[in-house]
């Protein structure tokens, strides 16, 4: 599924029937048990006020609050996976 495109944990959630909360604990599982030729690509959240990107943010849950407007506005990180090197996504898919 996560090669196919980018999803957020609650899409995944949905799909999966799981609870967000999760997906947010199974996401590094995944990552761990990908061939070392493929990875889990993160599109960072961002403030859907003033535009502020949060890229240096490691934890994979979305963020309460904008650091810098304070706007609880914020967009859900996008999750794919994709190859190493190659900025494609992965060929072989592992289906639900």
């Amino acid at each position: 599924m996560l090669r196919d495109g980018a999803y957020t944990a609650r899409e995944i959630a949905d799909i999966l029937g799981l609870k967000v909360k999760e997906v947010h604990e199974h996401l590094p599982h995944v990552q761990r048990s990908l061939s070392g030729s493929a990875r889990i690509i993160a599109q960072p959240a961002f403030c859907m006020d003033c535009d502020f990107v949060f890229k240096d943010r490691s934890r994979l849950t979305t963020p309460g609050k904008c650091p810098v407007c304070r706007s609880h506005r914020i967009s859900e990180p996008l999750f794919r996976i994709e190859n190493k090197g190659s900025g494609k996504p992965a060929k072989n898919t592992l289906r639900s």
